[in-house]
């Protein structure tokens, strides 16, 4: 189920004319409101991006990403950052990417694309950017995936004197005009946004020499193709394509056939592939003990993550857990942009261990430790489970991914369990004082 549709226009966005393309039914503009400990600050976002929360310890050089080809300047920032051996989406299609071809990468959430990118994007920028004139263009679906994937890219892109920039909107829009101004070489995006500002002449494709689609499934899902291809349409100078899913099918295969040229495939996985490290519980629950359920979990657990259907059920659940004595904050589409990333700075700081959201967050947070996913009721779609459960078992750490099935949902859970091709079982009953529930590996 997905947050109740509106037609309202989001704060900065652009006007519709004629020739504007139409924005999705399904965005929803902020309100203020938050969940958990009540926040009402209607603050913008700062923009101040670029204070990874992934905070890694420096390595030494050569990485193993040096035998990708990356040369010793972008292996410096990568060991600056932390980061000292690529996973395996980032292993194929780096050296790919390096070559200037156009590229369609696939695979689960969760598994490193990010690197896969944007290490050859840090590469290929060889000069300097105008004022308003970026060299590389990365599109996300959300405001939360712009801030992630700065965060990650920024310390290496610093150390190798590339200049990046998030660009979405409910952020301050004048900090985002000011850094455009003085020239940033590679832009990440959301598409209204980024439309908004090329409508106004703030920003400008014509020197665009990469563009990157992040998360082209979900840009779909949501209703996005129309500004994507529209962004598309004003990238004219010769320019190399990338892009990134977890799936290759629908109208992500629309977009590659009309605007990719002889794309090479990189593929590690099946669509509904899961990470290794990640583990599946479904567990049989009464509605009255689901939240004392999580808290239990969550106390034993680590980081823990909530997906709900709903922004009103978020807020509920978040309430009523606070009032259990966690530590809690709602996340979803009515909270103003500057709570949202508030939240997110807290729950990877551990000032919070609980963080409960809806499907605004789902490819938000790339936050490494996040020990537990928690389905709040079983998804309808399996394409659902595995984007929500991608925020956990990152970076090759364990994780857990959680169903909580109500008597009347054990259907549901065994659709799951075979689209993942799992083993069939019904939900393990379980209550709030059963001790399993500190030590998840014991229901298995």
């Amino acid at each position: 189920m997905s947050e109740p549709k509106s037609r309202r226009r989001e704060p900065n966005g652009p006007r519709r004319n004629a020739n504007s393309p139409r924005r999705p039914t399904n965005q929803r503009r902020p309100s203020g409101s938050t969940g958990g400990p009540r926040d009402d600050s209607t603050e913008s976002a700062s923009g101040n991006i670029g204070s990874n929360t992934n905070t890694r310890e420096p390595v030494a050089t050569p990485t193993q990403f040096a035998a990708l080809g990356v040369s010793s300047r972008v292996d410096a920032g990568l060991a600056s950052a932390g980061f000292a051996a690529p996973f395996a989406i980032q292993t194929e299609a780096i050296p790919v990417a390096l070559t200037g071809v156009d590229v369609c990468g696939r695979a689960r959430t969760g598994s490193g694309k990010t690197l896969a990118f944007g290490v050859p994007m840090i590469e290929l920028v060889t000069e300097k950017a105008r004022p308003n004139k970026p060299r590389g263009v990365v599109l996300v679906p959300t405001r939360e995936l712009a801030v992630q994937v700065t965060d990650v890219l920024a310390p290496i892109a610093q150390h190798c004197d590339v200049r990046v920039a998030a660009i979405y909107g409910g952020a301050a829009r004048d900090k985002q005009v000011d850094q455009l101004v003085r020239g940033v070489e590679i832009i990440i995006a959301t598409p209204l946004r980024l439309i908004d500002l090329m409508k106004n002449g703030e920003a400008d494709l014509s020197d665009v020499e990469m563009i990157v689609l992040d998360e082209a499934d979900r840009m779909a899902d949501e209703g996005f193709m129309p500004q994507v291809e529209w962004v598309l349409r004003h990238v004219t100078k010769q320019h190399q394509t990338m892009l990134f899913s977890a799936t290759l099918d629908g109208q992500v295969a629309t977009l590659v056939k009309r605007y990719m040229k002889s794309p090479q495939e990189v593929s590690i996985d099946a669509p509904t592939d899961t990470v290794g490290t990640m583990r599946h519980l479904f567990l049989g629950v009464h509605h009255m003990d689901k939240n004392r359920v999580i808290a239990a979990m969550a106390r034993a657990g680590g980081q823990t993550v909530v997906f709900c259907d709903t922004k009103r059920a978020c807020d509920k659940v978040a309430d009523d857990l606070v009032g259990l004595g966690e530590k809690v904050s709602a996340l979803h589409g009515d909270m103003a942009q500057g709570a949202r990333e508030r939240s997110l700075r807290k729950f990877a700081q551990r000032e919070l261990n609980i963080l409960v959201c809806t499907d605004v967050a789902a490819r938000g947070i790339d936050i490494d430790d996040v020990g537990i996913v928690v389905h709040y009721v079983p998804p309808l779609e399996v394409k659902t489970y595995l984007h929500r459960s991608g925020r956990t078992a990152r970076a090759g750490k364990d994780g857990w991914a959680v169903t909580l099935a109500e008597y009347n949902q054990h259907t549901t859970c065994r659709i799951i369990q075979r689209g993942l091709k799992l083993e069939a079982q019904a939900p393990i009953e379980v209550f709030s004082n059963d001790k399993r529930l500190s030590d998840l590996g014991s229901f298995l």
